[in-house]
């Protein structure tokens, strides 16, 4: 197969620029120029490509380039005490908990290609109660795992957000503590 370049092109843009200008050649809708050479397919192969910069490299490495060991190993440390939160339950019982878009941004932090999903949800019998089931995945380079867990909440209960939001949120932080992230919270009284 042979392409026809214009002759009119200089050399230095056509091996920075290679695969985006001959795509626009081959592709596109407008008259191509009457002066025309033929270069082969093999000729286009020994054009030199240039190479990065030296700053490409220098940037850290996502989430994936991580063995699981790894990102388990940062999902199990301990929260600092200033991202954990305190609330009273109506029963007078203090309880610390970490919120969800905490919990959202320590897992973008340490394993940034983890992905959640809403597995189902699910009103009791007598509608009184919503219980969402939530599956947490994150990836690594040697393997990817997931845990699920479900969160529970009243229909009737009165505050921030519907039900499913409260139950989803609830069963998220859940998950994700199957992972070790602010698993300690769960045994402080121990």
């Amino acid at each position: 197969m042979a392409l026809c370049l214009p002759k009119s092109l200089p050399a230095a843009s056509f091996r920075l620029r290679s695969h985006y200008y001959l795509h626009s050649l081959l592709y596109s809708t407008t008259k191509r120029p009457k002066k025309q050479e033929t270069i082969s397919a093999d000729e286009i192969n020994e054009i030199p490509t240039p190479s990065p910069p030296a700053s490409y490299y220098d940037v850290p490495p996502s989430g994936i380039s991580r063995p699981i060991s790894e990102i388990l190993k940062e999902l199990n440390k301990k929260v600092p005490d200033s991202l954990i939160r305190t609330r009273t339950e109506a029963d007078g019982f203090t309880l610390r908990h970490l919120p969800w878009h905490i919990v959202n941004r320590i897992m973008n932090l340490h394993a940034p290609e983890w992905s959640g999903e809403v597995r189902s949800i699910t009103y009791s019998a007598d509608g009184k109660y919503v219980t969402v089931t939530y599956r947490v995945t994150i990836y690594g380079t040697d393997a990817e795992l997931y845990r699920e867990s479900t969160g529970t909440a009243s229909v009737d209960e009165v505050g921030y957000g519907d039900p499913v939001q409260k139950a989803e949120a609830m069963a998220f932080r859940r998950a994700c503590a199957r992972f070790g992230l602010g698993l300690h919270l769960y045994h402080e009284e121990l």
